[in-house]
């Protein structure tokens, strides 16, 4: 059966797959990302279970992979197949591609950004699949966005395009790892949601989800945090749809998991903003953790196909 590797590396774990044609995971597997060991580690543990899924693509449908596709975080120069620069990785420069080429015996192999290559799984089988544009932000540890047009993913010139989560909203805010201050991720993401929350309730441990099932049971003190992170969203949201002008935003991550309780406020905040901008659907992300691996396999069949047309 022709099939494809994906890989899709985050900041703690792995997710891999074999990828059919048709875009269909047929095995899937997850490992530690094993950041506290270092980033040449890091890479080595990606070389090997990309080659372990070689071989049990080998075994169970006696063919070897045409080629390879990799999602990764940080900053990626998907033309020249490098890992530029990952904070929670550590690396820097690190030439993904011909690494893992080499490895999997010269199978071509395409580099993605973890966000970008998510966005161009929900465009293409999930959330954005009737919209010819579309901006994806998922609300995680951090806020990223993929913006979606005629099928395709926007890299912008020097591969950083969709980076909303550094469009300031507070200005004069939290201090924000990229320098800024007032960041959108830094009211707005899963984690400064969580961070408010626990501040507030006074558990240290408690997160995004405890903060959303105590504005679900009525708590005051939760529903001015979780209210407080869904304007600023909607500052930060409103600022890319006028520039971008989407016919959809497609939310994913940790904070969409709360369904209701984020989305009704959410498309009120965002339409209370708007004037002379239409006014796009907001809907939940459709694939889920899957998404990272399904665009990883997208982006190896899409360069087996170029190949072919060149």
């Amino acid at each position: 059966m022709r099939h494809v590797i994906a890989l899709d590396v985050g900041g703690t774990g792995m997710k891999a797959a074999l990828a059919g044609a048709d875009g269909t995971l047929l095995y899937e597997a997850r490992r530690p990302t094993g950041r506290e060991r270092g980033p040449a580690d890091v890479v080595e543990t990606i070389l090997g279970f990309a080659a372990e899924l070689r071989d049990i693509g080998r075994a169970r449908f006696g063919s070897t992979a045409l080629a390879a596709g990799v999602a990764v975080p940080g900053i990626v120069d998907e033309a020249a197949g490098i890992a530029v620069y990952a904070a929670n990785l550590g690396w820097r420069d690190v030439p993904m591609r011909a690494l893992l080429s080499r490895r999997l015996g010269g199978v071509p192999v395409a580099l993605g950004h973890d966000v970008r290559t998510g966005g161009l799984a929900e465009g293409r089988m999930g959330a954005g699949r009737d919209a010819d544009r579309f901006l994806f932000v998922p609300l995680g540890t951090g806020i990223a966005g993929a913006i979606g047009i005629g099928g395709r993913i926007e890299a912008g010139a020097h591969g950083s395009a969709g980076e909303i989560g550094h469009i300031v909203v507070r200005p004069g805010g939290r201090a924000c790892g990229c320098g800024q201050r007032g960041c959108l991720e830094t009211v707005a993401s899963a984690a400064a949601a969580g961070r408010d929350w626990a501040a507030v309730c006074g558990d240290p441990a408690a997160g995004a989800a405890d903060c959303a099932k105590a504005v679900e049971s009525g708590d005051p003190r939760a529903r001015e945090v979780w209210q407080n992170a869904v304007d600023a969203l909607a500052d930060g949201l409103v600022i890319g749809l006028t520039l971008l002008d989407p016919q959809t935003l497609i939310i994913g991550g940790g904070l969409a998991e709360a369904g209701d309780t984020l989305f009704a406020p959410l498309r009120e905040a965002v339409r209370r903003r708007v004037t002379f901008q239409r006014l796009p659907s907001i809907v939940p992300a459709a694939l889920g953790d899957a998404a990272g691996c399904l665009g990883a396999g997208l982006l190896a069949w899409d360069l087996l196909s170029t190949e072919v047309t060149a």
